[in-house]
């Protein structure tokens, strides 16, 4: 079953804390809910459709985002970015951002996402910027074997203190984080030729069973059938584009 991402946007209209969007191969908006179009000073959709994210936020927030898009384009899925958005009072505030890319018959046609408000979470507005600095550490660092410590010295926090503000802001420990990155660029890879073992050690896996175990408890099955299934529902398309 597909669906239209208008069908989404509408759903997202309801939700006033959320930015949803979606964007064509050349990074222009496609689908707007209308907190995107509120906080934008906006009156229709139209005024944002065919437009690039340059065009319409900006200077110091923009870049980002149109560098963002084309790691997405180019097949990479960003889980929980942390990074500043417009609020209503037109004002900065920090936001998690998630972009999928949309694939249709193997290639990337689009992207699909949403920004969520952190806002004013119980007096841990000031913390954003240290674990955002965290999380850009983790992003970077995914495939390596991160230290605990490393975060501490990033962030200045004591480890109760780093282990608080994770559960607050992005509802997973840490290592949760990291093994989330970790499971979301091996989805990404196991669409390649790479071996199995080889995806879990380029993701930052000691070996494939920690591998298979944390991806089965992420996904809901092992990578090896993962893939099978990226194959038969490729197998699928083909065959309905015959017809």
């Amino acid at each position: 079953m597909r669906i239209d991402p208008a069908e989404i946007e509408a759903l997202f209209d309801a939700i006033p804390s959320v930015l949803f969007f979606a964007k064509d191969i050349d990074g222009r908006y496609t689908h707007v809910n209308m907190t995107m179009m509120q906080r934008l000073g906006m009156k229709s959709r139209n005024d944002a459709i065919g437009k690039r994210a340059d065009e319409l936020y900006p200077v110091g927030m923009s870049e980002a985002y149109v560098a963002q898009d084309a790691r997405v384009l180019a097949g990479e899925v960003i889980e929980n970015v942390m990074e500043l958005q417009l609020f209503p009072n037109q004002q900065p505030g920090w936001c998690l951002t998630c972009k999928r890319p949309i694939v249709e018959n193997g290639k990337v046609i689009g992207l699909i996402g949403i920004s969520r408000d952190l806002g004013q979470r119980g007096g841990l507005e000031s913390q954003y910027e240290p674990l955002r600095l965290a999380l850009d550490y983790l992003n970077t660092h995914y495939a390596e074997n991160v230290r605990m410590q490393t975060l501490l010295d990033i962030t200045g926090f004591s480890l109760s203190k780093l282990e608080r503000s994770f559960r607050k802001v992005f509802q997973m420990t840490p290592q949760q984080v990291l093994t989330r990155l970790r499971i979301q660029i091996a989805l990404h890879l196991l669409h390649g030729e790479d071996s199995v073992a080889s995806i879990g050690q380029a993701c930052g896996f000691s070996d494939q069973s920690a591998f298979t175990r944390k991806f089965k408890a992420e996904v809901g099955m092992a990578p090896r059938q993962y893939r099978a299934m990226i194959a038969e529902r490729a197998q699928q398309e083909a065959a309905r584009a015959g017809l």
